[in-house]
């Protein structure tokens, strides 16, 4: 346990950022599961509309990682490679359409 002041205080706000970087990183997650449902919905079955689904799962997923990003919640890097592997789910199945 924390013996100053100090400690004491940071010791409060690590606990804080620790839930507040928690809820954020759950939210990608959550957005990324989301999104790979729909393409998978998507690949079986390819409409219009499913399409549409899948472009704005996919650009809430994009807004939730460079929010988290730009916040230091994730490094930029893992923000890039967790962008990359969703636009990586699409590609096939966009191009396979045309």
């Amino acid at each position: 346990m924390a013996n100053t002041k100090s400690a004491l205080k940071r010791a409060e706000i690590a606990e804080r950022n620790r839930l507040r970087n928690k809820s954020y990183k759950s939210a990608v997650k959550t957005l990324m599961k989301k999104y790979l449902n729909a393409v998978t919905v998507y690949a079986a079955n390819p409409t219009p509309e499913l399409k549409q689904e899948v472009q704005s799962k996919l650009s809430e997923a994009y807004s939730k990682i460079d929010k988290a990003v730009k916040r230091g919640v994730l490094h930029p890097n893992n923000g890039a490679r967790k962008k990359s592997k969703l636009a990586t789910k699409l590609k096939p199945l966009t191009q396979t359409a045309e």
